[in-house]
């Protein structure tokens, strides 16, 4: 059993859990994510997956700190997919619309859908002390960078540039975590 008393240093000089390392490492990814009950995602770029003020884009931004860089963890019974909720109360979304016309990545957006389906649930697949989360369909959350309107977007894809396959890697900091309480996946509305 993984417990945490303390805090060690590791991954890009950043202060986790002893338990996280250790159930990462010896462990898949879904295990970051048992005892979350919230979580920052830090990229690649050093930055935070974030949740725009208009309650439907997301973006990268270096305050990790803020409310809008804490996503709510979710289990989903039936697999090891979890569901991210930003502070809006809106599912972390792949959707099926392009982010540029003739390029291959889609966009990522925070929704309420109807019917939660398979577009708000995210696999977790470890990358050595990293985790990517992948879509039902393949594709991978991977940040961006450049020039405008590149930058610090976010699309679901597959990386075909060996430059850019550290661009779907994610540091999990948890930010908050259950005590003493199993994990409980969601139950209710089909998936």
């Amino acid at each position: 059993m993984c417990l945490a008393n303390s805090r060690i240093q590791i991954s890009r000089n950043r202060k986790v859990f002893p338990w996280l390392c250790y159930c990462l490492i010896k462990s898949g990814a879904m295990e970051i994510f048992h005892k979350a009950k919230a979580v920052c995602l830090r990229s690649h770029h050093e930055k935070y997956l974030f949740v725009e003020e208009d309650k439907e884009s997301v973006s990268q931004d270096r305050n990790g700190s803020s409310w809008n860089a804490k996503w709510g963890v979710e289990f989903i019974e039936g697999g090891n997919y979890v569901r991210l909720k930003s502070c809006y109360d809106r599912n972390l979304t792949a959707s099926n619309e392009a982010f540029l016309l003739g390029m291959t990545g889609k966009k990522v957006l925070q929704t309420t859908p109807r019917k939660l389906d398979s577009s708000v649930k995210w696999e977790p697949i470890r990358g050595g002390f990293q985790v990517k989360l992948k879509t039902r369909y393949g594709n991978f959350l991977h940040t961006n960078g450049g020039v405008p309107p590149w930058r610090n977007s976010i699309t679901h894809d597959i990386p075909h540039k060996t430059a850019t396959q550290d661009w779907i890697l994610w540091d999990v900091d948890v930010v908050e975590i259950h005590i003493n309480s199993p994990v409980h996946p969601v139950h209710g509305r089909s998936l």
